[in-house]
């Protein structure tokens, strides 16, 4: 999976190999992730991490909703990419993969954290990453953040002619059509089982529903609905407890009203799915934490 739902550029690209051969293999509680659920990439993570069975192998450490240091970073990383990176210029965000035994960063890239969870660390989850299947879910990333995320900016964008905003719309409808009649036939996305396309494309609805809407108007949220499929399958996957229980509600909503810089819209009063009946109660999470 190449693709990456964030738009900082990863600063570390190690990689899990898979024997003690391999400069950085699998052991457990050798590694650790940290983790803010109010962000895209860690959530898909911290799906991938419940639905694998990791928690005793691969302790989880969750950050704040909201980045607490004046660059946009984590204070609790800064010693992480200090360590792995003398004077690292950039801000210390998440989501991180470190090595316990050497105190340095493996990796801050999405998309290689959750091939090598689904790959390198034996839980007795199912199949995230089955081989045959790798350019079929390269085609859903990047439907997913091309076609549905990026358009979704574009078609909310204020400061864009309505041209381009009426081509971008046109863009995202045509994606959730095609998932739309994919999910018509199909109780997951690429076929019978959960893979890592699941979980890559229910952050991705999450995020249109809860973030990018809140820039479209009412016309345009009322077409984004009319795909049955699609908002069955999120909601069903959203009562899944690996998907559900890692709903930051709130810390969503403050990250995007931290960052985001455009107008809201008519559409953000027309909610597609009650996130609230499926996220956890208040302080309740279910990745485990190491005190």
């Amino acid at each position: 999976m190449s693709a990456t739902s964030s738009t900082t550029v990863p600063s570390f690209r190690g990689r899990i190999g898979c024997d003690a051969r391999s400069g950085y293999y699998a052991a457990p509680q050798r590694y650790r992730l940290h983790l803010s659920l109010s962000c895209p990439d860690s959530l898909q993570i911290a799906i991938a991490h419940s639905l694998l069975g990791l928690g005793d192998t691969l302790p989880v450490t969750l950050l704040p909703s909201l980045p607490d240091a004046s660059d946009g970073g984590h204070l609790a990383l800064r010693p992480l990419y200090e360590a792995s990176s003398h004077l690292h210029p950039g801000p210390a965000v998440a989501p991180v993969l470190s090595d316990n035994w050497t105190g340095t960063i493996v990796s801050t890239h999405t998309s290689d954290i959750l091939r090598d969870l689904a790959r390198r660390f034996a839980g007795p989850g199912p199949d995230l990453y089955p081989r045959g299947a790798e350019e079929d879910m390269e085609v859903v990333v990047r439907l997913c953040d091309e076609s549905v995320t990026v358009a979704a900016q574009s078609a909310g964008r204020c400061d864009s002619d309505s041209a381009a905003r009426e081509a971008a719309l046109a863009t995202l409808l045509g994606a959730l059509h095609t998932l739309d009649r994919r999910l018509a036939s199909r109780e997951y996305v690429l076929g019978g089982e959960l893979t890592l396309a699941d979980v890559w494309l229910w952050v991705t609805l999450v995020q249109l529903d809860l973030v990018h809407r809140h820039h479209l108007d009412a016309a345009a949220v009322h077409r984004i609905t009319e795909h049955p499929h699609v908002w069955a399958y999120a909601r069903r996957l959203a009562a899944h407890p690996a998907f559900g229980s890692h709903l930051d509600l709130e810390g969503i909503v403050r990250r995007h009203h931290a960052h985001c810089q455009g107008m809201e819209a008519a559409g953000a009063a027309v909610q597609i799915v009650d996130w609230l009946a499926y996220a956890p109660r208040e302080g309740v999470r279910t990745v485990r934490q190491c005190r």
